[in-house]
């Protein structure tokens, strides 16, 4: 899966971060056997791109 934003947008208002960001994102990726990527693009913006391996049996631990 991949996402994009197009760059950047009017400051927003200071906020308490409510996750665990892109380490989380992460983290959970790998609970599946897959990857993740993430960081700004070369023409300005965000990328994320992960894949899953779903049919490989790994499971998340709740």
């Amino acid at each position: 899966m991949d996402v994009t934003d197009s760059g950047p947008r009017p400051p927003r208002p200071a906020a308490t971060p409510s996750g665990h960001g892109i380490p989380g994102m992460r983290e959970r990726s790998a609970a599946y056997g897959g990857t993740l990527q993430a960081g700004p693009l070369p023409g300005g913006g965000w990328g994320v791109h992960t894949r899953l391996l779903l049919d490989s049996g790994a499971a998340a631990s709740a």
